[in-house]
């Protein structure tokens, strides 16, 4: 490898590293502050329902419509956080088994399969929630316009693209942990300080 491709890798990473913090402040803490706000949101529909059904005898029939739509926020703004930690469901009984590079090149083809997903749904998904917006069609009940739950599919599809392609490389060597994960191993290595200084003393 030349000093040129080597200053040209070191640059990309350092910008990556730059960037880091605001990426994961995109991907990471947005979607937290969107499904923690849907679910406070879902427990005071939900509460408030049942004080009106059971009251005052006068339920509040949009509720339902409005839970399963915050419903479908959820769980497509959530796949973005799963998708942040390469914590999808799959069968990878056999490929976690697998020698170096074969467990590389299955991780590649399961990566690659992802973002030809995203690739293929994107643009079907922005003309319906184009075509949406566009006729302001509406819910039965609550006449929510139907533009908001098809966004938020538009809206995780993007953002999971996004995320893919920014983890590429430690999705397909296999080596991504959570949150929960480094907080353990530091707590861990915080505790083997002391006790490596105590024996050596």
């Amino acid at each position: 490898m030349s000093d040129s491709s080597q200053q040209d890798g070191a640059a990309l990473a350092r910008i990556a590293d730059a960037l880091h913090p605001f990426v994961s402040a995109g991907v990471v803490s947005l979607p937290r502050l969107i499904i923690g706000s849907l679910i406070l949101f879902g427990i005071a529909i939900n509460f408030a329902n049942i004080l009106g059904r059971y009251l005052f005898l006068a339920p509040i029939v949009w509720a339902e419509e409005i839970m399963i739509y915050s419903m479908v926020w959820m769980v497509f703004i959530g796949a973005v956080l799963v998708s942040w930690d390469g914590h999808h469901l799959k069968m990878d009984f056999f490929s976690i088994m697998m020698p170096s590079p074969f467990k590389e090149i299955m991780n590649f083809s399961g990566v690659a399969c992802f973002l030809l997903v995203c690739i293929f749904v994107l643009p079907q998904t922005f003309t319906v929630t184009e075509l949406m917006y566009r006729l302001d069609q509406r819910s039965v009940v609550a006449e929510i316009p139907m533009v908001i739950p098809h966004f938020a599919i538009l809206l995780g599809f993007i953002m999971m693209f996004v995320v893919i392609v920014w983890r590429f490389r430690r999705l397909v060597t296999g080596d991504l942990t959570t949150e929960v994960e480094d907080l353990v191993a530091a707590t861990e290595q915080q505790q083997d300080v002391p006790l490596n200084r105590g024996a050596s003393g």
